[in-house]
């Protein structure tokens, strides 16, 4: 059976409907959304709940499922939005919890880890955005990311992933008491070659190493002689 909507259906759904696939976000990134919805007029707000429809899936008892857009929501239900329109993707309404949430995981839609990375169950998952909580390491992802840290990846929860990748190397006191040099420790830490198998990862690849003046002048005496 197909469940895929291919032509998602837009409906004004009540910001509080929306149910979270994942625990925690990055409340910097929320702040950054809110102060960029802030600095447009009533007219721009209009067009850009028009033009940034929030992905949802039907799931039982016909909930609507975030699948993206969680720092969007939560920002949208901070600065007092009550609703936005939601792209419907795919609709399992008919289905049990526990086939469900089977489904949502093969697809890559849930991350039910909170913030020590540690798996959840999916009923300890937020009912709404507005009590989703903040992981500072995720916070230090996205900023990582907006400052040319890794590059933005079509891998499932790719920021969470280098999340936990920072949450192992840069201690939490450090993280609270100055972000920013965290954000500069995070990004030597994404340059470098233990970094390399993440994803979005762009740090340049080693130069191959140069030979010494005087073994070029070697090589060039040698390359020189005649054959034979």
């Amino acid at each position: 059976m197909n469940y895929r909507i291919h032509e998602p259906r837009l409906r004004p759904t009540p910001v509080l409907d929306l149910r979270p696939t994942q625990m925690t976000l990055g409340m910097s990134e929320v702040a950054r959304k809110r102060k960029s919805w802030k600095a447009e007029d009533g007219k721009a707000l209009t067009e850009f709940l028009a033009h940034h429809m929030v992905p949802v899936v039907l799931g039982p008892g016909g909930r609507h499922y975030l699948i993206d857009h969680h720092h969007l929501a939560r920002a949208l239900h901070d600065e007092g939005v009550e609703s936005v329109f939601v792209a419907i993707v795919a609709d399992f309404h008919r289905l049990d919890a526990d086939s469900f949430w089977n489904i949502m995981d093969f697809h890559g839609w849930a991350h039910p880890y909170d913030g020590a990375g540690r798996r959840r169950r999916y009923a300890d998952l937020p009912k709404t955005v507005a009590e989703m909580e903040d992981d500072p390491y995720r916070s230090l992802a996205g900023e990582l990311r907006y400052v040319g840290g890794f590059a933005k990846d079509s891998t499932p929860f790719s920021e969470f992933v280098w999340a936990d990748f920072l949450r192992r190397r840069v201690k939490p006191k450090a993280l609270r008491k100055d972000f920013a040099a965290a954000t500069d420790q995070a990004l030597k830490l994404a340059k470098s070659p233990e970094a390399s198998y993440l994803p979005g990862w762009c740090a340049p690849h080693a130069a191959e190493p140069q030979p010494s003046p005087e073994r070029r002048r070697k090589s060039a005496k040698k390359a020189a002689r005649p054959a034979g």
